[in-house]
């Protein structure tokens, strides 16, 4: 499998699904050891207003059983067992495998500690609609913690950091210059969309193939904006569709530091013209080492060998 382009299960070689008069979507759930928080976001995707959501929940390899609890308490609901814990991108991506033998246009992939709004699909569906050449939309993302703050309103491809970054982030929703109550629903485009809640477009996964398994976690969703940028299709987020997350903590894990670091370096490998390269190597290389340098000086160890961890990877 080519690094820049997954190869493409059958499933997502078939054509295009027939046409319907309610609008249907997919819906994959991906929990890890999650109940609580997988319970609350089901829900939510069960209770969406003038659309057909075709849920999956998928379990990656959950320890503390709550994947077979959750398929007791939504016994409608179709489910799929890993069997091991392939992360956000190997779990999803066989979310998308089973999505594309359904008839749908539309796969919806969402981290499983959110809520959304119960007209939040129905608005993504048709904002995306409004462009053939959309790939790609997201709502607007606020904190669950502070819903008047936002988490996610559009986002950037920082080229040089090679990441993506989050516009308007911890900012008032009433401050960020757009309209909120649109509907029908405008669209916005950007450069980058979180994974955290993803609208894909079948014909789009059919082209490029989902997310890339190597990464595991953190960064696939960059690196699919990526490739689906490379081959001509739009990315847009949604204001007046809306999704509650429950933010993670400010400091980042061990393993998060170094899952992050190596995968952007993967992207840039993947990506970037020698121009680009060199200057991704200026940044990052000072930038680690400056890390590295505060976290042993606080007796930081773990995150001080996640960093050199991070270096080293491939």
């Amino acid at each position: 499998m080519s690094l820049a382009e997954p190869s493409l299960p059958a499933a997502y070689r078939q054509g295009a699904p027939p046409a319907s008069t309610v609008p249907r979507v997919a819906v994959i759930v991906l929990n890890w050891n999650g109940e609580r928080d997988t319970t609350a976001c089901v829900e939510s995707f069960l209770a969406q207003r003038d659309v057909d959501v075709d849920l999956l929940l998928v379990d990656n390899a959950s320890a503390d059983g709550s994947g077979e609890r959750l398929r007791a308490r939504f016994p409608d609901v179709s489910y799929l067992q890993t069997g091991e814990n392939l992360g956000y991108a190997g779990g999803n991506n066989r979310g998308i495998d089973w999505a594309m033998t359904r008839a749908t246009e539309w796969v919806l992939v969402v981290n499983n500690d959110t809520v959304a709004d119960p007209d939040c699909v129905r608005l993504l569906l048709a904002a995306a609609a409004s462009d053939a050449r959309l790939a790609a939309a997201a709502p607007l993302i606020t904190r669950a913690e502070e819903p008047t703050r936002v988490w996610f309103a559009g986002g950037r491809f920082d080229r040089l950091r090679a990441v993506g970054t989050h516009d308007h982030e911890n900012a008032l929703v009433s401050a960020v210059p757009v309209s909120f109550e649109d509907d029908p629903p405008v669209l916005h485009e950007c450069t980058f969309l979180t994974g955290c809640c993803l609208l894909l477009r079948a014909e789009a996964l059919r082209g490029v193939g989902g997310f890339r398994e190597d990464f595991f976690a953190y960064g696939e969703d960059l690196e699919l904006a990526v490739r689906l940028r490379r081959n001509g299709w739009r990315l847009g987020w949604v204001p007046a569709a809306r999704l509650a997350h429950r933010t993670p903590p400010a400091q980042p894990t061990p393993r998060q530091i170094l899952l992050r670091d190596r995968n952007r370096r993967r992207l840039v490998r993947a990506h970037y013209g020698a121009a680009w390269r060199l200057a991704f190597a200026l940044w990052f290389w000072p930038t680690r080492l400056i890390h590295l340098a505060r976290y042993l000086m606080r007796g930081d160890t773990e995150r001080a060998a996640a960093i050199r961890e991070g270096m080293r990877a491939r």
